[in-house]
C-alpha cells in the first residue's frame, strides 16, 4: 500500500513558476514508479510526466517539455514537478500516482492516487 499526499499548489501568474510536492508513506516506494497528471474542468485527466522508480529515467508530456521537470528523492519519499514558466492553460488539478517499477502513461494503470492539489494561473 502506497499513500500519497499532493502539496504546493496554488495561484500563481503567467509566467510564474511553481513546485509541487507529493509525499508518499510505505516502505516501497522507491519500488514505484511515479507520474504526475492534470486534469481541469471538463476535461480528462492528462498524462504530464512520470519518473522510474530509481529516477534514472523520466519522462514528459511532449506540449510540455522544457517547461515542467520532474524528480525524486527516494530517501524522502518525495516526488517533485517544477512548473516554470506557467500558462493560464496549466490551470487544473494535478495528481500524483505510483504503480510497480514500470512507468505508464496511461492514468488507469496507476494503483494509487493522491487527493490532488490545485495549481491556477492567472493571465
Amino acid at each position: 500500500q502506497v499513500q500519497l499526499v499532493e502539496s504546493g499548489g496554488g495561484l500563481v501568474q503567467a509566467g510564474g513558476s511553481l513546485r509541487l510536492s507529493c509525499a508518499a508513506s510505505g516502505r516501497t516506494f522507491s519500488s514505484y514508479a511515479m507520474g504526475w497528471f492534470r486534469q481541469a474542468p471538463g476535461k480528462e485527466r492528462e498524462f504530464v510526466a512520470a519518473i522510474r522508480w530509481n529516477g534514472g529515467s523520466t519522462y514528459n508530456a511532449d506540449s510540455l517539455k522544457g517547461r515542467f521537470t520532474i524528480s525524486r528523492d527516494n530517501a524522502k519519499n518525495t516526488v517533485y514537478l517544477q512548473m516554470n514558466s506557467l500558462k493560464p492553460e496549466d490551470t487544473a488539478v494535478y495528481y500524483c500516482a505510483a504503480r510497480p517499477s514500470i512507468i505508464s502513461y496511461s492514468p488507469a494503470e496507476y494503483d494509487y492516487w493522491g487527493q490532488g492539489t490545485q495549481v491556477t494561473v492567472s493571465s
